[in-house]
């Protein structure tokens, strides 16, 4: 983690982003091996320059100039962009792959549906795709909450990886966000759909994080500690149970085993052998919280949606996170919330979003302009120009319509299956990107 620090020049904006794929024909999801499907998808990306990752001689990744595109467990797909300068780079780079993998599906009668969860497959409609580790997954998760599967299996989302200066800047960092990630939950909303239904949620997407495995999701209240840093997070993540070991080739299944005992050669999977550095990165990836550290933050809050709010969430944290002015005003703008406001916020908003409870009075629509202030003063800072000349802040331009209108993207889309769609919920898949 202290390997992960860079100074100010170097830090990076990391994007990724989850997409349902279905077929056209009959708003299928598409299995790994059928004509067209999944695999067909991938490779066809060769086309663009992307190279196979393979697992098994099996492909399961894309590699490119881009980033790597992969698959999660039900086959949606997912680009984790490369680290990139500026939001000007990133949204190229989002609006890039979007194209390629739209002028494939066109080919193979396949599209892409930007939402924060599949509005109406059952589980068991959905295929499995071929990876090691998604096989001890879907075994364990049952075992540890009732919604783990759903996670895996009928969810996307967007996600933003940022870089911090020293210790003491990644406290920072990491209490802000983890604050402020019920907030891009809200703005963010897109999944009031289950199985064909209204499910009485606007996010049930984050609702599914409170039943997925409580020892390694929410909301983390020792980042508030005094003295919190690495090694507070170092002693939680060795407390997260683990998932696997990767040895030649092979995920070896050590489902609830300790990390702690594994480091002193006593693991019950592979006794007698420790970790290398490489098994502890891979169990840094196993653990869910809202905001995640590994050699930088990752941002976990937000469901999955179209090309604009992709583009929109790196702006939002980026413009709180990357000016130590905006920094320094968005913790103003938080530090006095206690640990049970906080989880009440939390637990809220997936029904509610901004009109969900602050801790100490009010709703969080309340702060959502003056949050989405502070970002544009962030971004200007920045200085950040595109070749007409526009900066940074033309990308949060869809959070500005949200937070003027008062309606999250699920309250949209529930308006129109109660109005123009007339009840047909599979007028959702017009929603494609």
């Amino acid at each position: 983690m202290a390997a992960g620090e860079k100074p100010r020049e170097r830090w990076r904006i990391g994007t990724e982003h989850e997409k349902l794929v279905y077929r056209t024909a009959d708003h299928r999801a598409p299995s790994y091996d059928e004509p067209g499907g999944i695999r067909d998808l991938l490779l066809a990306l060769t086309e663009f320059g992307w190279e196979p990752i393979e697992e098994n001689g099996t492909v399961i990744a894309m590699a490119g100039a881009d980033g790597t595109v992969s698959l999660e467990p039900a086959g949606q797909l997912e680009l984790s962009g490369a680290p990139l300068e500026n939001l000007h780079q990133t949204c190229a780079e989002t609006g890039r792959h979007l194209k390629q993998v739209k002028a494939i599906g066109e080919r193979t009668g396949t599209a892409f549906l930007g939402l924060g969860m599949w509005p109406d497959k059952r589980r068991d409609e959905l295929p499995i795709m071929p990876k090691g580790r998604y096989d001890i997954m879907l075994r364990h998760m049952p075992r540890v909450g009732s919604l783990g599967l759903d996670m895996m299996l009928r969810t996307c989302t967007i996600q933003t990886n940022l870089d911090y200066a020293s210790e003491a800047d990644m406290v920072q960092k990491f209490r802000v966000s983890l604050a402020l990630q019920p907030l891009a939950t809200a703005l963010f909303a897109n999944s009031p759909f289950t199985e064909g239904k209204v499910n009485g949620f606007l996010s049930y997407r984050s609702h599914i994080w409170s039943d997925t495995d409580p020892a390694r999701t929410g909301m983390l209240p020792f980042v508030f500690d005094e003295g919190f840093g690495y090694q507070r997070y170092v002693d939680y993540m060795l407390d997260v149970p683990m998932y696997f070991v990767f040895r030649d080739g092979r995920y070896i299944d050590a489902a609830g085993q300790s990390f702690r005992d594994f480091l002193k050669g006593e693991l019950p999977a592979l006794p007698g052998e420790r970790p290398h550095l490489s098994d502890w990165t891979d169990h840094l990836s196993t653990a869910f919280p809202e905001v995640r550290l590994k050699s930088f933050l990752e941002m976990r809050g937000a469901d999955g949606g179209p090309w604009s709010r992709i583009c929109a969430l790196p702006a939002l944290w980026v413009g709180l996170l990357y000016d130590q002015g905006a920094l320094d005003a968005a913790w103003d703008l938080v530090k006095g919330w206690d640990m049970e406001g906080r989880e009440a916020l939390r637990n809220a908003v997936p029904k509610l979003a901004l009109d969900a409870p602050l801790p100490g009075g009010g709703k969080l629509k309340d702060i959502a302009g003056e949050v989405l202030a502070i970002a544009r003063a962030g971004l200007t800072a920045r200085a950040r120009l595109n070749a007409s000349g526009d900066n940074e802040t033309i990308y949060l331009a869809p959070l500005d319509e949200i937070v003027a209108s008062g309606k999250v993207p699920a309250q949209r889309l529930l308006d129109k299956l109660a109005g123009e769609w007339g009840g047909d919920l599979s007028r959702v898949y017009e929603e494609s990107f």
